[in-house]
């Protein structure tokens, strides 16, 4: 699929055809790209591709100094990958304003040089496969990662503090901090993020916020972008049903999770969905 679209009615055309693309094959950055893009109507985008394009040369260019001196092994990559993102650009992560919408919003993100850590791992993950490097996003619990691993080896990778390598330790205590003294380390943790999970958990960041602040409709709108590229995730069924609902727009919300009734496997979340759709209906009476 080609990029290059210019206004949000063109955007919100590649996220359709995104949506309907083998995983593998959507283009991380122009997908997170078209998602930021309805926020800001009239920009040039050609800047943040050129940026794109800058960050790859970069680090490419400091790989190729770096390697006169040392072995081209994964150390040598990270280094560079390091070296371009966090210290030439000065992306970081935003600490301070850590909840600012601003932070899950790729353009706002290059403009500012601050985000989250999961679209601060975008923009390292497109450096990586640009350059045709191990990189690949990691859907830890609570903090996005990168991981890249070349000749038998393996690191976790922090965009967000750096660019930093995380061992076993760190990860235990990024995990306890953010989900209570009891969590342990899990296999699964460490396990690839798809290109769906990524662009559905970048946009989850945005509609959390959105709740938290009850702006309702705007949570809606996110969703409904987040089913453009993601189609098959029966969750966003269930989550616009119950923002319908509190929108008092009970016919559309039961038709939401009657959507995701008939899309869920699990008799639990049938039910719980079924006592749902009943609440609703006994407020109409």
């Amino acid at each position: 699929m080609q990029a290059g679209f210019l206004t949000i009615d063109e955007a919100l055309d590649y996220l359709d055809q995104a949506g309907q693309l083998p995983d593998e094959q959507i283009d991380l950055f122009e997908a997170a790209l078209a998602l930021s893009a309805q926020n800001h109507p009239g920009i040039v985008l050609d800047k943040y591709r050129n940026h794109r394009i800058k960050l790859a040369e970069d680090t490419k260019a400091i790989h190729a100094e770096y390697i006169q001196k040392a072995p081209d092994d994964l150390a040598a990559k990270i280094h560079a990958l390091a070296e371009s993102f966090t210290r030439r650009h000065g992306y970081i992560g935003d600490d301070f304003r850590y909840n600012d919408l601003q932070n899950a919003d790729m353009i706002r993100v290059i403009d500012r040089r601050l985000g989250l850590p999961i679209a601060l791992s975008i923009l390292c993950v497109t450096i990586g496969r640009d350059l045709g490097w191990p990189v690949m996003g990691v859907n830890f619990p609570a903090h996005f990662v990168i991981r890249m691993e070349e000749g038998g080896k393996r690191q976790i990778i922090d965009p967000f503090q750096g660019c930093i390598i995380l061992d076993a330790p760190d990860l235990r205590e990024i995990l306890k901090t953010t989900m209570g003294p009891k969590a342990e380390l899990s296999a699964t943790y460490y396990e690839p993020a798809t290109n769906r999970d990524t662009l559905v958990r970048l946009q989850n960041n945005i509609k959390l916020r959105q709740v938290e602040s009850e702006d309702y409709q705007a949570a809606l709108a996110t969703i409904d972008l987040m089913k453009r590229v993601a189609p098959d995730e029966h969750r966003l069924d269930l989550d616009a049903g119950v923002l319908l609902s509190r929108l008092e727009r009970p016919v559309a919300a039961i038709e939401a999770l009657e959507r995701y009734i008939s899309k869920v496997s699990n008799p639990k979340d049938k039910q719980d969905a079924t006592i749902l759709i009943q609440q609703i209906r006994a407020s109409l009476n």
